[in-house]
């Protein structure tokens, strides 16, 4: 398997103890493939379009409300709590407000999940039930990731939707984190801390490659999406977030 195969290459590759080290090594292609995505290339470009922006908001809400409650349910885990941050991190009522100012009041019957989506959530929902541990990889990736890449994706959208305001970014900001820096340092700090077999290190190693995989698969359904409902939308004459897939 690919995961197996990276997981490897950190081993080989000698990162050191920390387990934030052997993430980053173990993770190291797919972040490169995960940057090359079409929907990252257009934000590179700065070229994000609204249609993607929602259909990417709308795969963020699920993802986050699936890692977000399982996070709070095993929050007193010994591999979940020293890196449990809900004040600071949780994005689900953020993506919420989102939603609802380009969507509408009712926007949860208008909220489309690719299958790629789909295959993200239940992942998060079965570990949250048969190995908690294996969360932190998805939060490490997930929240490290918006902290790290948060405020330059936010800008971009701003400026590529042409917003005159920022309604509908709230999901890029963390009020609560004064110092994102300081703050990964921390977050680093705590999830190296955690106490972990090393049959556990290295599933948590392999699930930080299934992460990225997962986002990755979750890119490139989001674009075919966009493109499916903008010629069903020029077929039916329908708002493209009516149609349900």
């Amino acid at each position: 398997m690919e995961s197996m195969k990276s997981a490897r290459k950190a081993e080989t590759g000698n990162p050191g103890s920390d387990l934030s080290e052997q993430i980053k090594a173990a993770t190291k292609e797919n972040h490169v493939r995960a940057e090359n995505t079409q929907l990252m290339l257009s934000y590179q470009k700065g070229q994000i379009t609204l249609r993607q922006y929602k259909v990417l908001l709308c795969s963020l809400y699920e993802i986050y409300k699936a890692l977000e409650e399982e996070l709070d349910r095993n929050s007193s885990h010994p591999a979940v709590a020293p890196i449990y941050f809900p004040q600071e991190l949780a994005r689900l009522e953020a993506l919420e407000r989102d939603l609802e100012h380009f969507f509408g009041p009712d926007w949860k019957k208008k909220v489309i999940v690719p299958a790629a989506t789909h295959k993200y959530e239940q992942r998060l929902r079965k570990i949250g039930k048969q190995n908690p541990e294996l969360l932190v990889a998805h939060a490490y990736t997930r929240y490290l990731g918006d902290l790290s890449g948060g405020q330059v994706l936010g800008k971009i959208t701003h400026k590529s939707l042409g917003l005159s305001s920022k309604e509908g970014l709230s999901f890029f900001s963390f009020p609560d984190v004064s110092s994102p820096n300081r703050f990964k340092q921390l977050y680093r700090s705590r999830m190296n801390g955690i106490k972990l077999t090393e049959q556990e290190k290295a599933a948590v190693l392999e699930e930080a490659v299934s992460a990225f995989e997962l986002n990755i698969q979750v890119g490139r359904q989001e674009i075919n999406l966009t493109r499916v409902c903008k010629h069903l939308k020029q077929i039916t004459k329908q708002p493209w977030y009516n149609i349900t897939m």
